[in-house]
């Protein structure tokens, strides 16, 4: 297999007309981690309400990409992003993106942090630092918003001097807000992952990639997680993530999103594919895609070489046979 490149293939070969949709406003983590790609920084970046706008967005054309949180190391999964991608989109992940994240406790200026009541911010983030919240500012009062960045604004514009909100030290600086506290998360090694989504295109094979699917079981039945998942460790396929989640079909009916190491392009994550899609009820596809951090193991090369060797065999006894 290739050896991995050294940074994503971009998205079109005219960035300067892309137009990509993110979680807005100024002073997100999904705008942090997006200015972390060169050629994103050189599209039409677009700032969107919420994810599921972002998403919308993408699917209707009326952005050419969409660059969206899914995980987060603390929180685990952001379940809008994946049951849009698995239930509604028909949208194909390009790449990922990993950044740390360092939350801050934003307020306006003169505040200090005994005269905060209430905190503001984006759910996940606000979950990350249950902790601190617990230990400085026990029985304070959440509110939701639709992103860190968007808390903080509304706080700079109308907040008083009994509200605080959870986000970035970006955020300070553009909303005029000073930071009472930073590194609040419970965890210090906290990370986000984000991904890119277009309508269509998968992106070439690297050496270095992740697959990402999402699998329906045809019939609930003992064995069936098993059998999806032979699958995979007969081939010595790496499993990064597997998931249930319910289908919204009814109660007790779920389905399985994995991501795994390898490219729709190799031989053994298509053959996996191709057997999962013959023996299960469906099998979604959500992408072939540059996978962020080190490499992957070499055992996963060393499958591919000698599955390769015994496709070869079996190709060459079906050569004898007589027709």
């Amino acid at each position: 297999m290739d050896d991995a490149a050294a940074s994503p293939p971009p998205l079109a070969a005219d960035m300067a007309s892309l137009r990509v949709g993110y979680l807005g406003p100024a002073g997100t983590f999904t705008e942090e981690a997006l200015r972390t790609q060169p050629d994103l920084l050189q599209a039409q970046l677009v700032s969107i309400g919420s994810i599921p706008e972002v998403l919308a967005a993408t699917s209707s054309g009326e952005v050419d990409a969409g660059f969206v949180a899914i995980e987060n190391a603390i929180e685990g999964s952001v379940n809008v992003t994946l049951d849009t991608l698995a239930f509604e989109a028909e949208l194909l992940i390009q790449r990922e993106v990993v950044i740390a994240v360092d939350l801050c406790l934003l307020a306006r200026p003169g505040v200090k942090i005994d005269d905060v009541k209430t905190v503001v911010s984006f759910p996940h983030a606000t979950a990350q630092c249950r902790l601190f919240l617990n230990r400085h500012l026990p029985g304070v009062q959440t509110q939701a918003s639709n992103s860190t960045a968007d808390a903080a604004r509304s706080l700079a514009e109308d907040g008083d001097e009994r509200t605080a909100a959870i986000g970035t030290a970006r955020a300070a600086e553009v909303y005029g807000l000073e930071v009472l506290a930073s590194n609040i998360a419970d965890h210090p090694e906290n990370a986000t992952r984000f991904v890119v989504v277009a309508r269509e295109g998968i992106p070439p094979r690297t050496g270095h990639d992740k697959t990402s699917i999402v699998v329906f079981q045809r019939a609930d039945v003992p064995g069936s997680l098993l059998s999806i998942l032979q699958e995979f460790a007969a081939r010595a396929i790496n499993l990064s993530k597997l998931e249930s989640r319910p289908t919204k079909r009814g109660l007790g009916d779920y389905c399985f999103l994995i991501d795994l190491e390898g490219h729709i392009d190799d031989e053994l994550v298509a053959d996996a594919l191709r057997n999962l899609k013959s023996k299960q009820h469906d099998v979604k596809f959500l992408g072939s895609y540059p996978a962020a951090g080190e490499h992957g193991p070499e055992v996963r090369r060393e499958a591919e070489v000698a599955w390769r060797a015994a496709d070869e065999w079996v190709a060459a006894l079906r050569a004898q046979v007589r027709r």
